[in-house]
């Protein structure tokens, strides 16, 4: 595997303006977050995160002890949970959804740029110990985002119903998926990894969280990654003062109202909170907590609660309260002696609305680093690329516009009016002066009939280019084709593929990746595999 190009990301289409402005340290975005992600920035987090509660990391190291206890971990994954004892040891931390057999590439994207950027960490400042962590985000109950994956531009989708958390979905209807999976790989090189993989991922475990972790565990164990799941009695515990200050005060909506107040004329709003930003595990399903009529109820169910009642059941059942998006990261941070959190640009997109609210809860707000992005090219694809003469940079254009663009560059006659419009207007504007020294009520006809010249260059240019596309239709199928198959279903790569589709023909596919990937380059990097 070799990069053949690397383009920074902020000079792509693919991120929010907010997501832009903040890796461009706008001054726009200042108060939206606390340290970026450079050495200085690492050098003050640590500086903050010095002051971790000691008893927490005992805690911490416990829980991780008895979650992983079924794992054959890695040496390396065994000294990082010990190492988390020591005040001079902190997490970098990724996270995401159960996705089936790891989901679309971005999630190992995620991870390894989590996993690359400890060990830079550690060549940067060695007196301290950095630790990778993978938050397996077992509370989310949007079972349809997670039950699916594409191999070989097949979709692969598990036929279940589920409203609950997806980590406790149990598989035991796993073997029709495996089939499927099966069916479509068998004849490939490294079938038998694979399916070895699956089926002592899946079907040799009882739930989702179970089968994940095994999963993430084989595939990322060898580089000391640490798996924690949040939903857990003890580590919930922790959380209890601030469900009770959610459910009484309302501070996350309050601070995220205010936040989004501020930003919402430049920006768009990643996430809107509610007045309480808590779910309520019963019955198997996790429901949303309201408060009207001076109780508490939860959703789609007759369960009601005062509030005496409400914090009797947070103080004995902490583990039946499940935060939402905008307060997880709050959880977070405080079981973690976390300095960064590594996401892709939506989910920066609501981290950097959510400062005030850590401020106002008295809780170091981390670092947020841009996942690695990427698009992994064979050589027959980029060969194809060479000759259409489409460039690396090219390849991010969406594929109406691109066509038009190559159909403009490659015709004999001249299909871009630039020059024609440009002369419409300075006539018109000429014929504007003249009605201003003479009858201004003939302004708005001479505008009209500017408008009515615009629109009748802009059908010829249509008709033409279209004249030309059909002249030029082998070539639009040629890019059209290729087109597809480096952006499937019209999607980027890393959102649609699996890392299956890559495991099959390199069973070193994940580390050659990681030998790629520069976690602070926040480019988006085009790979060539032969």
């Amino acid at each position: 595997m070799n990069k053949i190009e690397s383009i920074p990301l902020v000079e792509t289409a693919l991120l929010s303006n907010l997501v832009t402005d903040y890796l461009n340290k706008d001054s726009e975005v200042k108060n939206l977050y606390v340290n970026f992600p450079n050495v200085k920035g690492f050098e003050n987090q640590i500086e903050k995160r010095k002051h971790f509660n000691p008893q927490l990391r005992e805690l911490l190291v416990a829980v991780l002890e008895n979650q992983n206890k079924k794992l054959n971990l890695s040496e390396k994954t065994k000294l990082h949970i010990h190492q988390l004892k020591s005040e001079n040891t902190f997490t970098v931390t990724t996270g995401h959804q159960l996705n089936l057999f790891t989901g679309p590439l971005y999630v190992i994207y995620k991870i390894l740029t989590t996993i690359n950027l400890t060990e830079k960490l550690q060549k940067d400042f060695p007196k301290n110990k950095f630790v990778p962590v993978f938050w397996m985000a077992t509370e989310d109950h949007d079972f349809e985002e997670i039950n699916h994956f594409w191999v070989s531009n097949q979709k692969i989708q598990w036929n279940k119903k589920s409203g609950g958390a997806v980590g406790k979905i149990t598989t035991d209807d796993l073997q029709a998926v495996f089939e499927q999976f099966k069916g479509i790989i068998k004849n490939e090189p490294n079938a038998g990894y694979l399916l070895n993989l699956f089926e002592n991922s899946y079907l040799k475990h009882k739930n989702l969280a179970d089968a994940n972790r095994f999963l993430i565990n084989e595939l990322f164990g060898a580089y000391g990654l640490v798996i924690i799941d949040g939903n857990d009695h003890q580590l919930k515990n922790q959380f209890k003062k601030y469900i009770v200050d959610e459910l009484i005060e309302n501070s996350c909506f309050k601070e995220v109202e205010k936040c989004n107040s501020e930003i919402a004329e430049k920006y768009k709003i990643q996430v809107n909170p509610r007045e309480i930003n808590l779910f309520y595990f019963i019955n198997g399903e996790r429901q949303r907590i309201v408060y009207e009529r001076n109780k508490y109820y939860i959703l789609h169910t007759s369960k009601i609660f005062t509030q005496a009642e409400m914090l009797d059941e947070v103080s004995h059942f902490p583990e039946k309260f499940s935060p939402n998006v905008l307060m997880r990261p709050l959880y977070q941070e405080i079981i973690l002696p976390n300095l960064c959190y590594i996401g892709g640009a939506g989910e920066l997109a609501y981290w950097l609305q959510l400062k005030s609210y850590f401020e106002q809860q008295k809780v170091d707000f981390p670092i947020l680093l841009l996942r690695n992005s990427a698009l992994i090219l064979t050589t027959k694809q980029q060969e194809k690329l060479h000759q259409l003469n489409i460039s690396l940079e090219e390849l991010l254009i969406p594929l109406p516009q691109l066509i038009n663009k190559k159909i403009k560059e490659i015709s004999t006659v001249t299909i871009d009016f630039s020059k024609e419009y440009e002369n419409l207007k300075a006539m018109f504007s000429a014929m504007e002066k003249i009605a201003e020294l003479t009858d201004k009520s003939f302004i708005g006809a001479v505008r009209a009939q500017h408008q009515k010249q615009i629109n009748g260059l802009s059908k010829l240019e249509k008709r033409l280019l279209k004249a030309e596309k059909r002249k030029h239709h082998i070539y639009i199928n040629q890019l059209t084709k290729v087109h597809l198959e480096i952006f499937p279903n019209n999607n980027l790569q890393e959102r649609v593929k699996n890392t299956s589709d890559f495991l099959i023909l390199n069973k070193n596919f994940i580390e050659d990746l990681s030998n790629q990937f520069d976690p602070l380059s926040m480019s988006f990097d085009i790979l060539r595999i032969d």
